[in-house]
C-alpha cells in the first residue's frame, strides 16, 4: 500500500503548481486519431457530488481523467488536539463530530478505548443498547448515502424516501437522549440515560414500517431503473488484492469480496452472542456492489436490533465512576466496525483526568487514497458516480 500511496504525497513541481492553480503549460495528446489538449478541471471543493468540502483536481485528456490530486483540510478542525484538553466524559461529545452522520459509532471507539486501558466492565444491558443504537447509526448513515447517490446518478425520489425514514431514526435519538445531532449519549462504562418507557414499541412499529419500505421504495426503485444500473454497474471494479493493499475496510471492502466485518473478525461487545450476525458480502467490486452491501446491512441491522430487543437484560446502564474519572496508566487501541468502515481510537493515558494522546482512525479518510487510482484512465462523466460510491464524509477525513 505504501509503494502505491506515497508518490501522491511527494508532488512534483508541476502537481504543486496544478495545486496551487498555477498556469500550467500542457502537452498536446493523442486519443484514437484526434488531437486535443489536456485540461485541468478542479471538481470543488463546494461540488454538489462531494458531500463536504473537498477539491479535486483532474487532469482530462478529452473526457478522460488521466489524473487526480485530491487537495484536503478546508474542513479541518482539530479535533485529535480537543480531545487532549477535555476530560475523558466531555472528548464523547466531539468524537461525534467526525462522522457526523453516523455519530453513535463514533462514541462507541472513544469509550471502548477508555474501557480497555481502565479494565471497565460494561452492564450487559448497556451492552445491548449500544448495539441497538449503533444498528440504528449505521442505517442513519446508510441512508443519508443512499438518498444523496441517488441524486448524484439522477435520481430524486429514493432521497426523499430515505430522508422521510432517517427524520425517524433522528426522532428515537432525541426522546433517548436529547438531540438530533451530537448525541453525546456513550460514557465509560456504559450510556448516558436507560431507555425511555414506550421507546422500545415505537422502535419496534419503526422497524416493520423501515423493512417494507427497503423493498418497495428503495430497491424497486433503483434496481429496474435503467439509468441507474449504467451509471454503476461495471463502474469503478476495485478487485479483492487492490483493496486490500490499501486499507480499504467496510462495505467498500466487502463489496469487493473481502470478508472483513469487525463484528466478526474483531468481534466486540455483544456481537458473538447475536445468531443473526452474517456479514454482507458481494463479489463483483464494482458501484452497484457497494450499493448492494450498504442495502444487504440496512436489512442484517434490522435483524441485530429485534435479537438485541428480544434478549435485552434488565440490571443498570453504567458503570460507577465518579463525575470526574481518571483514567489509570496505559494506552489501547479499540475499533468498530462503522459505516464506512473501521473506526479506531488509539489512547493513551498518563494518569490524569484528560487523555494524553487520542488518535482517531477515520475510515472516509483510508478509503480516499484509492479514488486517483480508481478514477485514472475513466471518463470523467463516471467520476461522481465513482466518488459518491465509496461514501465519504469530510468531517472524518479532515479531522
Amino acid at each position: 500500500m505504501a509503494a502505491e500511496v506515497r508518490p501522491a504525497l511527494k508532488r512534483s513541481d508541476e502537481e504543486r503548481q496544478i495545486e496551487e492553480g498555477a498556469e500550467v503549460i500542457l502537452p498536446v495528446s493523442e486519443d484514437e486519431g484526434i488531437e486535443t489538449e489536456e485540461l485541468i478541471l478542479n471538481m470543488g471543493p463546494q461540488h454538489p457530488s462531494t458531500h463536504g468540502v473537498l477539491r479535486l483536481v483532474l487532469r482530462l485528456s478529452g473526457e478522460k481523467v488521466v489524473q487526480c490530486v485530491p487537495v484536503m483540510g478546508y474542513l479541518h478542525r482539530g479535533l485529535e488536539k480537543i480531545f487532549e484538553w477535555r476530560t475523558y466524559h466531555q472528548g464523547i461529545r466531539y468524537a461525534d463530530q467526525s462522522d457526523y452522520v453516523s455519530n453513535m459509532l463514533n462514541e462507541h471507539a472513544y469509550a471502548g478505548a477508555m474501557e480497555a486501558i481502565g479494565g471497565i466492565d460494561v452492564p450487559r444491558r448497556a451492552e445491548f443498547i449500544r448495539v441497538i443504537v449503533d444498528e440504528m447509526s449505521r442505517c442513519a448513515s446508510h441512508l443519508v448515502w443512499l438518498g444523496t447517490y441517488g441524486l448524484d446518478v439522477g435520481a430524486t425520489t429514493p432521497m426523499l424516501y430515505c430522508f422521510r425514514d432517517r427524520e425517524e431514526i433522528l426522532d428515537l435519538f432525541e426522546e433517548l437522549c436529547g438531540s438530533r445531532m451530537n448525541f453525546n449519549y456513550f460514557r465509560p462504562g456504559g450510556v448516558l440515560y436507560d431507555l425511555p418507557p414506550g421507546w422500545l414499541a415505537k422502535l419496534s412499529r419503526f422497524l416493520d414500517r423501515y423493512e417494507k419500505h427497503i423493498e418497495d421504495d428503495y430497491v424497486r426503485l433503483l434496481e429496474s431503473n435503467e439509468i441507474f444500473l449504467e451509471r454503476t454497474v461495471g463502474v469503478g471494479e476495485i478487485p479483492p488484492d487492490v483493496a486490500v493493499a490499501y486499507g480499504l475496510s467496510g462495505p467498500i471492502a466487502r463489496g469487493s469480496g473481502v470478508e472483513v466485518d469487525l463484528r466478526t473478525a474483531r468481534p466486540y461487545s455483544i456481537y458473538p452472542e447475536l445468531t443473526a450476525m452474517k456479514p454482507v458480502i458481494e463479489r463483483q467490486g464494482d458501484a452497484y456492489a457497494r450499493y448492494r452491501v450498504r442495502v444487504g446491512e440496512m436489512r442484517l441491522a434490522i435483524r441485530l436490533i429485534r435479537e438485541c430487543i428480544d434478549k435485552l437484560p434488565g440490571g443498570a446502564v453504567r458503570a460507577r465512576l465518579g463525575h470526574v474519572w481518571k483514567c489509570p496508566k496505559g494506552e489501547a487501541y479499540y475499533t468498530v466496525e462503522g459505516a464506512k468502515g473501521e473506526v479506531g481510537i488509539y489512547m493513551i493515558s498518563n494518569g490524569g483526568p484528560n487523555p494524553f494522546r487520542a488518535k482517531m482512525r477515520g475510515p472516509s479518510f483510508v478509503n480516499l487514497q484509492i479514488l486517483p487510482w480508481l478514477l485514472k484512465d475513466r471518463l470523467v462523466s463516471d467520476a461522481v458516480a465513482i466518488m459518491g460510491s465509496l461514501d465519504f464524509v469530510l468531517g472524518e477525513v479532515d479531522r
